[in-house]
């Protein structure tokens, strides 16, 4: 899109702003899933063609990889990804960079302070690291580990192992020479400890997926939503698992199991891990990440949890699964990305000083956001988020009362 077209464009949707508000976002989508039908019924949304202008993109990333540095971007526009999203989404960078943001606070602010950083697992990424690997490998005989390519998802490519002598295709061989090495082509892989105690319900392993909204690194400011969802890739392989139901919980329900098990301090203690988790995560990466006013990301965390009530970070992932497998999950993913853009905001109907937006809490603000009931007295050990996650919550009524309607839009309206 050259700039004079997009600067004309960008001067009559500001000519629609003023004088009729947002009344038409031009969008494209470049998924076919829930997404799609989230932007097909949007009031004043229009979809337009693979050449056309638009103001908002929800595309995947390798459009991203192939346009974004090609693209001119009105003031308005808005996109779904930050450009190197994947410093913090590929598990080598991100494993990576919480271990540079851990040395970095061991260095300035002390061990104790570092030490709310360790929630991943010990990571090594192969080849590279390969004989510092066998290193830890030999200080713990008989662990189990398991093997991960870097940038797949799905549980793709991934197996366990014990014995070094599984993963002699990842050996780091100085000996070669660089056109043997070339002609190997090793695909990237962590090395990762496996969680060998993990918390069992019914006596399957699950995880949690939470989605967090960042609509800005400079500032942070980022988003939690009250949901989770087991790991439906790996659960749907069980022989009892139902396609019509699927593996899901809702984190109510999960919270609400784990408070009559454990007790209600011990359930606040591990979400307020779990929000640090998400904070510092996000702070790891705010320097190096590059920041852009037209970009937004919507991460889906993948938790576990061990026998003892900790959490531990496995991935983020910048692409979370959008496609439904069962109607409450369509139910609840509709209602997300509804959220998403709802807090997005195209339609100017916000006014910046918003704590919550139907299922989202504002948790990190260039600092953090405390809840209005005076917990930020608990902010002690870790860094307490302004989240409701696991609470009920009247998500249709909140809205209602945040929201401007839509131009022309009757009192009844979709939200």
């Amino acid at each position: 899109m050259s700039k004079n077209r997009q600067t004309a464009a960008h001067k009559g949707y500001q000519k629609k702003k003023e004088g009729e508000g947002r009344s038409c976002i031009r969008y494209r989508c470049g998924l076919t899933n829930t997404i799609q039908d989230i932007l097909n019924h949007r009031p004043g949304w229009v979809e337009v063609k693979e050449d056309g202008e638009w103001d908002f993109n929800w595309c995947d990333v390798g459009w991203l990889r192939e346009n974004f540095d090609h693209s001119y971007m009105g003031e308005h526009v808005r996109i779904c990804h930050f450009r190197n999203h994947y410093e913090l989404t590929r598990k080598n960078l991100m494993v990576k960079n919480l271990k540079r943001y851990r040395k970095t606070l061991e260095r300035e602010s002390g061990r104790l302070e570092a030490s709310k950083c360790d929630f991943f697992p010990r990571t090594f990424e192969l080849p590279s690291e390969y004989h510092i690997f066998v290193e830890e490998f030999k200080r713990n005989p008989g662990s189990t580990w398991i093997m991960k390519p870097v940038a797949r998802s799905q549980g793709k490519g991934i197996f366990l192992f014990r014995k070094l002598k599984d993963i002699t295709d990842w050996r780091k061989d100085g000996t070669r020479s660089e056109e043997q090495k070339e002609e190997a082509q090793v695909e990237s892989y962590v090395a990762q400890r496996y969680i060998e105690n993990p918390y069992l319900i019914a006596g399957r392993k699950f995880d949690l997926r939470v989605y967090v909204l960042v609509t800005s690194y400079v500032p942070l400011k980022a988003w939690l939503y009250h949901v989770h969802l087991t790991n439906v890739a790996v659960q749907k392989t069980a022989p009892d698992y139902d396609p019509e139901k699927g593996c899901k919980w809702q984190m109510h329900q999960l919270r609400r199991y784990l408070t009559a098990k454990h007790g209600l301090d011990t359930v606040q203690t591990l979400f307020q891990e779990i929000d640090n988790i998400f904070i510092r995560s996000l702070l790891s990466v705010q320097k190096t990440i590059i920041n852009d006013k037209h970009c937004f990301e919507l991460y889906g965390y993948d938790i576990l949890l061990d026998q003892d009530l900790k959490p531990w970070l496995i991935e983020v992932n910048a692409s979370p699964s959008l496609t439904a497998s069962s109607q409450e999950d369509f139910d609840m993913k509709y209602r997300l990305l509804e959220d998403t853009l709802h807090v997005v905001d195209m339609e100017g109907r916000l006014t910046g000083k918003e704590k919550r937006i139907g299922g989202y809490d504002l948790m990190w603000n260039d600092g953090p956001v405390y809840k209005d009931d005076g917990l930020e007295a608990l902010g002690g050990s870790y860094l307490i988020a302004n989240t409701h996650l696991g609470c009920v919550n009247d998500r249709e009524k909140q809205l209602q009362q945040i929201l401007k309607p839509f131009p022309g839009q009757k009192k009844h309206w979709r939200i």
